[in-house]
C-alpha cells in the first residue's frame, strides 16, 4: 500500500511538473498539458503538441500540430506546413487556411471548400469512444496487467513456506 502511495505521489508531481509550458531555447516549439494553445496571426512556431487541450492556429506552423483529446482549429490565414494529427478530437479548417495533410482518430473534419489541403486526408471516425479506448485505455490496461502480474509473483515467491506436519 505504501508503494502505491509513493507511485501516486510521483505521478502527481510529474504531472504538475509537466503542466507548465515546455519551451526549449530557440526551437519555438509549443507543448501544453491541459492548457489551450493559440498561435497568433503574426506568430511562427516550429511544432505544436497538446495533451488534453485544443489548438487554434491563426499564424504559421513550420512543422506538425498534434493533439491528444482536443480539437484543432485553423482559421483564415493559418498555415501548417507539416502534418495535422488529432487523437480523439475534431479538426476545423476555415476559409483561406492551408494544411499539408490531416489525420484524425475518433473525431470529425469540418472543412471549408476554400481551405487548402495539399496532401492526404485520413479519418478513422467510427465510434470515437472505441478509438479513444484503443489509443489511451488499452495501453493502460496492459500496463496495469503487467504490474499486477509482477506484484502477484513477488508476493507469491516472497511468502515464507510453512512446512506440512505429519498426521498421526
Amino acid at each position: 500500500m505504501a508503494s502505491l502511495s509513493r507511485l501516486l505521489t510521483a505521478f502527481v508531481l510529474a504531472s504538475l511538473a509537466f503542466s507548465t509550458p515546455a519551451v526549449a531555447g530557440n526551437s519555438h516549439d509549443r507543448t501544453q498539458f491541459g492548457h489551450d494553445v493559440t498561435v497568433g496571426a503574426d506568430e511562427e512556431v516550429s511544432e505544436v503538441t497538446c495533451f488534453g487541450c485544443s489548438v487554434r492556429v491563426r499564424g504559421n506552423v513550420a512543422g506538425d500540430v498534434t493533439t491528444f483529446g482536443g480539437t484543432i482549429l485553423v482559421e483564415d490565414g493559418g498555415q501548417i506546413a507539416g502534418d495535422l494529427t488529432s487523437f480523439g478530437g475534431d479538426v476545423r479548417l476555415d476559409s483561406g487556411s492551408e494544411v499539408q495533410s490531416i489525420t484524425v482518430f475518433g473525431g470529425k473534419i469540418r472543412r471549408d471548400p476554400r481551405a487548402s489541403v495539399s496532401g492526404d486526408v485520413t479519418t478513422f471516425a467510427g465510434g470515437s469512444a472505441l478509438w479513444l479506448f484503443l489509443i489511451f485505455g488499452l495501453p493502460f490496461l496492459l500496463l496495469g496487467g503487467i504490474i499486477w502480474l509482477i506484484v502477484w509473483l513477488v508476493r507469491r515467491f516472497s511468502q515464507p513456506r510453512v512446512p506440512m506436519t505429519a498426521r498421526v
